[in-house]
């Protein structure tokens, strides 16, 4: 998979796996591909890289079948790891609490193509019109970040007491004027009150009382 680094220290992982979706061979076949665009540094999206295959091809194993529910328990259970990494590197490396990721991921197992995604990276389906050889593009995946309309309409239903829950900054709308997207893995100084206080760099640290995640 190709990679344009735009940074000293890539933070971005990606992967391809192909055959068995599952714990043994005799579950469902398929692809999986996933793009993780990290930010903050490259510790979260590694953790997904190494972790949340093997959620998926545990939870296909208990299932027996692969279905929006096993990745969205592989999600939460890659979720949920990160976070349990956090809360033992606190003490030493209290900033891994500021790294995060976005994670865009593609399954096809028996004729379906299934597309999750949290963040603002984008699945997008190229189909070649066979009688000019233009090739359209569908985008399959729904984006995570504060500057479309109805995100901000999301955040502000689900935060109805934070008037500051989004913020305008240098005309860039951001999640409590920090972070553009609104879903990720990881940022649990954005989910946890415990990781969001010192010695965090105060430019995370939010100003007003911690209400709620986000």
């Amino acid at each position: 998979m190709a990679v344009v680094q735009a940074n000293n220290l890539l933070e971005d992982q990606s992967q391809i796996e192909s055959g068995s979706l599952c714990s043994h061979e005799s579950g469902p076949c398929g692809t999986f591909v996933g793009v993780y665009d990290g930010h903050g540094g490259p510790e979260t999206s590694r953790f997904i890289n190494n972790h949340l295959f093997q959620h998926l091809k545990r939870f296909t194993s208990e299932q027996q079948s692969m279905s929006v529910d096993v990745i969205r328990k592989a999600f939460q259970a890659t979720e949920d790891g990160f976070m349990s990494v956090v809360a033992k590197q606190w003490p030493l490396a209290p900033q891994i609490a500021a790294v995060g990721s976005c994670c865009l991921v593609g399954v096809i197992c028996n004729g379906t193509l299934f597309i999750a995604n949290a963040g603002d990276s984008r699945a997008v389906l190229g189909r070649v019109v066979k009688a000019t050889g233009e090739v359209l593009a569908t985008q399959l995946s729904t984006e995570h970040n504060a500057s479309i309309e109805s995100v901000r309409q999301e955040l502000h239903s689900l935060h109805p007491d934070d008037s500051n829950i989004v913020v305008l900054k240098y005309n860039v709308w951001r999640v409590k004027g920090i972070i553009q997207i609104s879903r990720s893995i990881g940022d649990v100084y954005l989910k946890k009150a415990e990781f969001n206080r010192e010695p965090l760099y105060a430019k995370f640290r939010l100003r007003e009382p911690f209400k709620s995640q986000f």
